[in-house]
């Protein structure tokens, strides 16, 4: 009888212990923001042609929704690092030709919108430029573009998209 009362016991213990790990919620991790790219980007070197608060660099260490899997382009990041733009197009010429090429990486998701710029000379409010793109292309959140300057000097841009709930500034350097 003592057996029986001992097994009891035990088997009484394990249920209600085993009840308590059960009963006892799991905590849920936050989710992880994007990861914002560095500046300036681990092992990357910095390169001429930088403009105001803008650098340009090469090769170094991006997070992987900016990796393009070309480490000879230069590149810059913008103002809180929720966007890369590689310039396939180096230097940036002025003028309104249509031949410079960069390729934006934003860390937010597009949601299908446009990416709209505004530009200005560094340090002035005129003339202006502007450029937008839409979400049409792929993979991942990439905006390629054809920025245009109309006189050579450091622009400063502000990068939209969603609606104008994400933003990046950056500037770029146009020569003659």
């Amino acid at each position: 009888m003592r057996l029986v009362a001992a097994a009891a016991l035990l088997l009484m213990a394990a249920c209600s212990s085993s009840a308590t790990a059960v009963a006892t919620p799991t905590p849920s991790l936050p989710s992880s923001p994007t990861p914002l790219a560095s500046v300036p980007p681990v092992g990357a070197q910095r390169m001429s042609g930088g403009c105001g608060a803008t650098e340009i660099y090469k090769g170094g260490s991006l997070p992987g929704w900016a990796n393009v899997n070309a480490p000879s382009l230069p590149y810059v990041v913008a103002t809180g690092g929720l966007a890369v733009g590689y310039l396939f197009s180096y230097p940036l010429k002025a003028g309104l030709n249509g031949e410079n090429k960069i390729l934006w990486y934003v860390g937010a998701p597009r949601n299908g919108t446009t990416l709209n710029a505004q530009g200005h000379p560094l340090g002035a409010n005129a003339p202006t430029t502007m450029f937008s793109k839409a979400a049409d292309s792929s993979p991942g959140e990439i905006y390629p573009t054809g920025p245009t300057a109309p006189t050579a000097g450091c622009w400063h841009f502000n990068l939209t998209w969603q609606g104008g709930d994400q933003h990046a500034e950056v500037d770029l350097l146009f020569i003659p």
